[in-house]
């Protein structure tokens, strides 16, 4: 009986072995693109995670994958080359619930020159990005934003994760309505905002201003202005030696700790429940438990600390 069954068993193998092949070949597409160093490329979709790494070869290669049903199901693709850009956009074929989206999972691998100009857009999915040299557009309304390698002007908005920073050249400015902030090795001014989170940026040359209304600010090795408020939590900054260009640090859920270097040349003006420091300041007016105006050096741009909700401390790097 069972030399019997043996051939209707493989028999059976082999079609189930046919169908999860066919599976397999309906959930990846790949496409190459022309485009040169110093071009453009975009990319547009409803669904998806997306990763795009600069590479030292021409042109653009995009790699799809769907982890459970046939990108054709999923999404209408199309793939457009012109003078200097390439585009990927996608958009779905049937509505779907957000709960449907969770299974539908999508990854586009994308690698483009490293000189690139970059624009994603993305409604279901986290990016990352690495190695360009080129102005970056992101936005996502499902998940994170890592970056890391990146000489350009960067613009990134998420509704529904955190944002990492390492390493970025030029003009930063990150948004996010469901995470923390943090960054480190970054060349040029900050603009970050989070609703969700905390802020951490760390080694930054240029102005910065952070702000947000879910979590602590932390600042450090900061080579230009700060300015920065939280109306939840703490914050802590540090200046790097030599820098007198003060700035604005408020809020009205923790305490401030401020470091700056006790050769450089400020106003201060502190208020909260206390005032402490350490630093060789020449204190105008009265001297108050709850604050402080004083000047540092040679005196200078202001430097304004101000907490409703705990101390102050200002000391020397």
């Amino acid at each position: 009986m069972n030399r019997r069954a043996l051939p209707v068993t493989l028999t059976l193998a082999g079609l189930t072995w046919l169908a999860a092949a066919s599976a397999a070949a309906g959930t990846r597409i790949e496409k190459d693109l022309t485009l040169a160093p110093g071009g453009e490329f975009r990319i547009e979709t409803d669904l998806g995670a997306v990763t795009v790494k600069g590479s030292p070869d021409s042109g653009a290669h995009v790699v799809v994958t769907s982890r459970r049903k046939d990108l054709d199901d999923l999404l209408t693709f199309r793939f457009e080359e012109g003078a200097g850009s390439a585009t990927v956009i996608a958009k779905k074929k049937h509505p779907m619930s957000w709960f449907s989206d969770l299974g539908d999972h999508v990854e586009y691998e994308i690698r483009v020159p490293t000189e690139t100009r970059l624009s994603v857009d993305t409604s279901g999915g986290s990016i990352r990005i690495s190695n360009l040299k080129g102005a970056a557009r992101l936005n996502t309304s499902g998940g994170g934003i890592t970056v890391s390698s990146l000489t350009g002007d960067l613009n990134a908005e998420t509704s529904g994760g955190s944002i990492d920073l390492r390493g970025v050249t030029g003009k930063i400015r990150v948004e996010t309505s469901g995470g923390g902030i943090t960054g480190s090795n970054l060349d040029g001014t900050v603009h970050a905002e989070s609703s969700g989170g905390s802020i951490e940026i760390q080694k930054v040359t240029g102005d910065v201003d952070a702000e947000t209304s879910g979590g602590g600010i932390r600042i450090t090795d900061a080579g230009g202005r700060i300015q920065a408020n939280t109306s939840g939590g703490s914050i802590d900054a540090s200046f790097t030696k030599g820098n007198s260009r003060g700035g604005t640090l408020e809020t009205s859920g923790g305490g401030i700790e401020v470091s700056v270097d006790p050769d450089a040349d400020l106003s201060i003006q502190a208020s909260g429940t206390s005032v402490k420091t350490d630093l060789p300041l020449r204190v105008q007016g009265e001297i108050g438990r709850g604050h402080l105006t004083g000047s540092l050096g040679k005196g200078g741009n202001t430097l304004r600390l101000h907490t409703s909700g705990g101390s102050v401390r200002i000391q020397s790097i």
